[in-house]
């Protein structure tokens, strides 16, 4: 697996599995936690400035990465965005790290937002990166976001069809999801290492089954969470920085800002340009201009 230059990495024991975690620079803590079908090398290209100001903190999520794959249970509750949860709490104790800012992009935002609802105690102000909620995101399905994102209901599907699927050419599915999403519809905006990263990780069947079950859990455990959280009224009290892309995933829900309002007590939010789903790697500048004044502040 590819490393982040100037970066160190370790494995760090949590919450009964163990993480692969990359960290560099000094400051306040900031926790960068990556998606799918990605690692931590999602954030090559702007950890590097992130940590001239911050400790900057990058897991792989369980199953991803180098991390720990952990077997998956009947509830889908293993890979349910509650326990990687779990995981990065208990990666800040062994830290030594009481609270950090959190920032997520696709699936580790989905970490990130249940981070701050289940941990309010732990998270001082937080970044989501192209999403919305997970219960909202599935009651806008319509034919045109349907389309989009199918990725949803394939990889939710029982095992084992979509990891046979995906493992007939494992990284030449992940050159096609990787392409389709962004602005360009091809690869240039991946470097050569990143890239190497995440077709290794495609061609292993064991974490093609784990990013699986990371959508199975998205589509019952975590979905069932947030219902629960927006019937009881609960709001994530850090204040949130919201961005999103004119071209990804949120801005087909019609008012992404909108939808985050009703999650959170603070929000602000920037739709940034030029860009389809991942963003990091297309318009690094963009994004590094949109979240550092609300960590920072």
């Amino acid at each position: 697996m590819s490393d982040i230059p100037g970066f160190t990495r370790s494995m760090i024991a949590t919450n009964s599995t163990r993480l692969s975690v990359h960290h560099s620079g000094q400051g306040a803590p900031l926790i960068l936690l990556h998606g799918y079908p990605q690692n931590h090398m999602s954030w090559s290209k702007i950890a590097p400035a992130l940590a001239e100001e911050f400790h900057v903190i990058i897991p792989d999520l369980r199953g991803y990465g180098e991390s720990d794959i952990p077997p998956n249970d009947d509830e889908n509750r293993v890979y349910s965005k509650r326990e990687m949860a779990l995981d990065i709490v208990g990666l800040m104790d062994a830290l030594d790290l009481p609270r950090a800012h959190v920032l997520g992009h696709d699936r580790g935002a989905r970490v990130s937002y249940r981070l701050a609802l289940d941990h309010p105690d732990r998270v001082d102000r937080l970044g989501i990166i192209e999403i919305v909620p997970t219960g909202d995101f599935w009651a806008q399905w319509g034919a045109d976001l349907a389309m989009k994102g199918y990725h949803w209901t394939f990889l939710a599907q029982p095992s084992p069809l979509p990891e046979r699927m995906i493992n007939a050419d494992g990284p030449a599915y992940m050159d096609w999801t990787l392409a389709s999403w962004t602005h360009a519809g091809d690869l240039s905006p991946f470097t050569a290492d990143a890239l190497a990263s995440y077709r290794r990780q495609a061609a292993d069947p064991a974490r093609v089954a784990a990013m699986c079950n990371d959508y199975r859990a998205g589509a019952t455990f975590d979905r069932a969470l947030d219902e629960a959280d927006r019937a009881a009224g609960r709001k994530i009290t850090a204040p949130l920085c919201f961005v999103w892309a004119r071209g990804g995933f949120p801005a087909r829900t019609g008012d992404p800002l909108g939808i985050w309002q009703n999650w959170a007590v603070t929000v602000s939010g920037q739709e940034i340009t030029g860009c389809g789903h991942f963003a990091m790697e297309e318009v690094p500048d963009a994004v590094l201009d949109a979240i550092l004044p609300h960590f920072r502040a």
